[in-house]
């Protein structure tokens, strides 16, 4: 079986609407589409119950409901409880809470392992920690591959290490890490594990019961969804953390690491993305007994086999272009490499090519993507930076041959 692009294109009005109908949209991870049902949502709240919460008048009953379905659709969908979440105005700054709420725990000399490759949101606030004098060991990615190597890991790794932060996807590099070999690594030595999970949460729907990690983070609005960031923790993990919010709300799991308090419309339209989810499962697979975390897993296979597809046309062409380094594995395959793919033309700046799509109605990204250190560690210049193709499930082999044929209209000739 394969995934049905009529289908699912049909469910996002982007793919209608006659302003973005006609472009090639390869800028995902930067921040994805979103289905009518996350729409409607959105904007019914606006319209019908634009009101506080959890009041007592209907409006206001309504608007919690339609709130609480979200907190329990978010974690039905990656096998969490309620109250193991928190949904907060973005990944960056539930980190940064999260790096708050662990500080109690750390004293001078305790270790945290941060790595080069990752995003800056799961690097900065734990290198602010150091402040305290905390000792920061850096995972280096390879100079030539920008890889994770485990063995480098485990040099790193001593008794006096509390935290292991690293992404499981990069988003530049797109390779999956071991994380079952980093968390065993870690666990070892009693050090906890916070994972970057936005760029692999577009690909892969993962399981909180079978991951292994304390600590994981994703962003919503690059998940289908409205600009809102998902921190999960173990329940043993939260017991570790102080609270960040407001005294009195110390006790209560939706308000003690987001000292902003949740948003509202933006947490209710958040149903709609596993409601898009179910009517993916229901057009592929018909009605069954699977609860919504096995419905999304199964849907998301044959998105992996599809998205593995169009990053092999991608990455086939430029992996025999002279001039061109790619950073990562030159193969993709379900499970083991994303399909966001980073390269640098050496003979050309990286926001000409990314003007030069434009011009075509191809859009793609073209800088650091907030991975400043992953681009200084591989040696390129950091205002030129990488240009970044991040596919998803609603892209097309049509939309990826007219972007080689444009970047064959670009690029220097071999």
């Amino acid at each position: 079986m394969e995934l049905d692009l009529d289908f699912v294109r049909g469910q996002f009005p982007a793919f209608a609407d006659p302003q973005t109908c006609d472009w090639a949209f390869f800028e995902n991870a930067g921040g994805s589409y979103v289905p009518a049902t996350v729409i409607s949502r959105l904007q019914r709240f606006f319209i019908e119950h634009k009101v506080q919460p959890y009041g007592a008048f209907a409006l206001s009953k309504q608007a919690g409901e339609e709130m609480d379905e979200s907190y329990a659709a978010i974690a039905e969908l990656i096998n969490a409880a309620p109250e193991e979440i928190t949904i907060g105005p973005s990944t960056t700054l539930n980190l940064y809470v999260l790096a708050q709420s662990l500080r109690h725990l750390l004293r001078p000399g305790d270790e945290i392992i941060v790595t080069n490759q990752d995003h800056e949101a799961n690097v900065g606030c734990w290198r602010r920690l150091s402040e305290h004098g905390v000792i920061m060991r850096e995972w280096r990615v390879g100079k030539a591959d920008a890889e994770l190597e485990l063995s480098d890991l485990d040099e790193l790794i001593s008794d006096k290490t509390r935290l292991v932060c690293c992404t499981l996807c990069s988003n530049l590099v797109g390779t999956h890490n071991d994380m079952a070999s980093i968390v065993e690594m870690a666990h070892k030595v009693g050090a906890l594990v916070v994972a970057d999970g936005v760029s692999y949460a577009p690909h892969v729907i993962p399981d909180m019961q079978t991951l292994g990690v304390d600590f994981y983070a994703y962003s919503t609005y690059k998940t289908f969804g409205t600009h809102q960031g998902v921190l999960w923790g173990s329940s043993e993990a939260l017991k570790k953390t102080e609270g960040q919010g407001h005294f009195f709300n110390e006790e209560k799991s939706r308000y003690r690491l987001n000292p902003a308090g949740p948003q509202h419309a933006q947490i209710a339209a958040l149903a709609g993305v596993t409601e898009y989810f179910d009517a993916l499962h229901q057009h592929h697979f018909g009605d069954s007994g699977l609860n919504l975390h096995q419905r999304a897993h199964q849907v998301f296979e044959l998105v992996g086999q599809h998205e593995a597809k169009l990053a092999n046309m991608l990455l086939d062409y430029l992996k025999d272009r002279d001039g061109i380094r790619l950073l990562g594995q030159d193969h993709a395959t379900p499970g083991s490499r994303a399909s966001t793919i980073a390269f640098h033309a050496r003979a050309m700046p990286s926001a000409h090519i990314a003007q030069q799509l434009a011009e075509q109605q191809i859009g793609v990204g073209a800088g650091d993507f907030y991975a400043l250190r992953c681009v200084e560690a591989l040696g390129m210049d950091p205002d030129d930076g990488v240009v970044r193709v991040s596919m998803v499930h609603y892209n097309t082999a049509e939309e990826v041959q007219k972007l080689i044929e444009g970047l064959d209209t670009i690029l220097p000739g071999d």
